[in-house]
């Protein structure tokens, strides 16, 4: 090797040593191992979602495109109470755990560690269905629920009445990156309401219909 390519090499090696991150490879793919994911896309509508049948689907879809879709998927979204069932609790949808993102990193371990500080949820972890990380400036992610995974309420509507409307409603949401304002911004499913549930009501809070799948198998 020439003095001339190690000298050139210097930086690089030098800025390793400074920050392991710079040398640190990303796990490759495993959507094999994937039982959690952000949606890549919305469904066009805001927080119109087709109901929770739509949104199941809708997450369904999109691991099956990755290579994931031998798993039963939901979305994980609240609802109120309708004729036909009770109202529905986000954490009750989505099996007991452990999950893992597309790149086979664990996420939460179990319901009690999702939805408690011994998660890992954040910009890095919280990828979509083919291992990115969402924009953050579309951090905003679609949930109705409270800390805890519950129905965050039905007056005001957080839901979009039940993920099937846009003409009214201020639907709850978390911040995948664990940032921003709101009055829990740090939280990935509970941060604040989101202006409307337009395409355009979501956008101004830095939202874009998005929202978690999780594998219940």
């Amino acid at each position: 090797m020439s003095r001339r390519t190690v000298t050139s090499m210097l930086p690089a090696l030098l800025t390793c040593v400074l920050t392991s991150d710079a040398c640190r490879r990303e796990p490759p793919l495993n959507p094999g191992a994937m039982s959690f994911f952000i949606t890549s896309v919305g469904s066009g509508d805001g927080g119109n979602l087709g109901g929770i049948e739509g949104a199941d689907a809708h997450c369904q879809a999109l691991a099956a495109a990755a290579g994931a879709g031998g798993r039963q998927w939901r979305a994980y979204l609240s609802a109120p109470a309708r004729t036909s069932r009770p109202a529905l609790n986000a954490r009750d949808r989505i099996g007991q755990g452990p999950w893992f993102n597309a790149r086979g990193e664990q996420v939460a371990a179990n319901l009690r560690d999702l939805h408690s500080d011994a998660n890992v949820l954040g910009s890095k972890q919280s990828l979509t269905e083919h291992g990115a990380q969402v924009d953050s400036n579309i951090h905003d992610i679609l949930t109705g629920s409270t800390p805890e995974g519950l129905l965050a309420g039905t007056v005001p509507d957080v839901t979009c009445y039940g993920w099937t409307s846009t003409r009214a409603g201020r639907p709850m949401v978390g911040h995948h990156n664990r940032m921003g304002g709101g009055d829990r911004p740090t939280s990935w499913n509970s941060a604040h309401l989101s202006a409307s549930c337009t395409p355009k009501g979501l956008d101004s809070m830095g939202g874009a219909g998005l929202f978690y799948c999780f594998a219940v198998n």
